[in-house]
């Protein structure tokens, strides 16, 4: 069996963050998102992934290499332009090379046993199987219809209500997969649809399984669902203080402090908080909870909650930041004595704010 990461499109619904970078590269909890999806194909014991890259990958090469500081071959796929799952399946023929195989989206973060599901698909005999998860808003994702317990209908975005059961981003394949998908014609979103495909194998007679998840779900196509993420993550932190925490310092709940980070005398964490290396917590600054704060990054006096905080950031002012992705690089100052109810950023890498 092989792993097949998705981490193409141009992430519009994450602008400014993705102007400068992709978007599978964004921390959840101080990893990067796309790490998840690779660590879930590695527990499978995969050992050959091919990583789908769109026109922005910044980063992706850099962080994986060719796989083996991980112990596996990773295999690089251009899809220049997002053509949908089906596509990004079908240029990835010659490596899949007539195995079985797993479609990882690599912007969803789904909280389940993958080993145990693959060996499921393995042994069922089944066509194709997939990930499914009730959702409150089914219009935005591709969903399944069931009856007496099997898949009759998957459709794409459904305009109008069919099921609040929701694709996860997650499809176990077989090579029975490629000609079908070489039938398709782009829908009206101009993509090849991966549940068409799955569709016209069910209308074949072709078996298809699901599974419904046990544990959480979560698709990070926006701001909020990537510190709704980060926050999920956070639940499960346990505590590792491997940087200095100085008398004086409250500390409430679980934090993680990497090496080379002081957090100085005065200071406050409430947990869950995860803070990267080479960091600096200065006097009066409160931090957490469901915060992430990335490697050389200052907080300066401030207070941030439920936040994401990217590397080498300044946060030097006196101000309540909540519910924040603030980019690489970037610098928040104020002159203000006085602390406003909360402010909410969502700015990309490299900016100035002056409050």
């Amino acid at each position: 069996m092989k792993g097949l990461l998705l981490a193409g499109g141009h992430g519009t619904r994450l602008r400014p963050l993705t102007y400068t970078g992709n978007k599978h590269m964004l921390p959840i909890a101080n990893k990067p998102m796309l790490m998840y999806g690779f660590e879930h194909l590695r527990s499978v014991g995969i050992r050959e992934i091919g990583i789908v890259l769109g026109p922005l990958h910044e980063g992706i090469r850099e962080s994986f290499g060719d796989g083996s500081k991980f112990n596996v071959k990773i295999t690089y796929i251009d899809q220049p332009d997002p053509k949908g799952i089906a596509h990004a399946v079908l240029i990835s023929k010659k490596f899949l090379d007539g195995d079985s195989f797993i479609v990882y989206l690599g912007d969803n973060l789904l909280k389940e046993s993958i080993p145990r599901l693959a060996n499921e698909f393995q042994e069922s005999g089944a066509d194709a199987m997939v990930v499914v998860s009730k959702v409150k808003d089914p219009s935005r994702f591709g969903v399944v219809k069931i009856h007496s317990e099997k898949i009759v209908k998957l459709v794409e975005k459904p305009k109008q209500f069919l099921s609040d059961l929701a694709l996860t981003g997650v499809y176990f394949l077989r090579p029975s997969i490629f000609p079908v998908i070489e039938t398709l014609q782009p829908s009206w979103r101009n993509e090849l649809e991966i549940t068409e495909a799955i569709q016209t194998i069910l209308e074949g007679g072709g078996k298809v399984k699901y599974h419904t998840v046990s544990g959480w779900w979560k698709d990070t196509g926006r701001p909020e669902d990537i510190l709704e993420a980060n926050r999920l993550v956070l639940n499960d932190l346990k505590t590792s203080i491997k940087g200095k925490v100085e008398d004086g310092v409250t500390v409430s709940g679980n934090a993680e402090v990497a090496e080379g980070t002081v957090v100085r005398r005065g200071a406050s964490i409430r947990g869950p908080v995860t803070i990267g290396e080479d960091s600096e917590i200065g006097e009066d600054a409160c931090v957490g909870p469901f915060t992430s704060i990335g490697s050389r990054v200052k907080i300066l006096g401030a207070e941030i909650e439920n936040s994401i905080v990217l590397d080498g950031t300044i946060i030097d002012c006196k101000e309540r930041i909540v519910d924040s992705i603030i980019g690489k690089n970037s610098k928040i100052v104020s002159n203000l004595n006085s602390r406003p109810s909360g402010r909410r950023f969502v700015i990309g890498e490299s900016t100035f704010v002056s409050l």
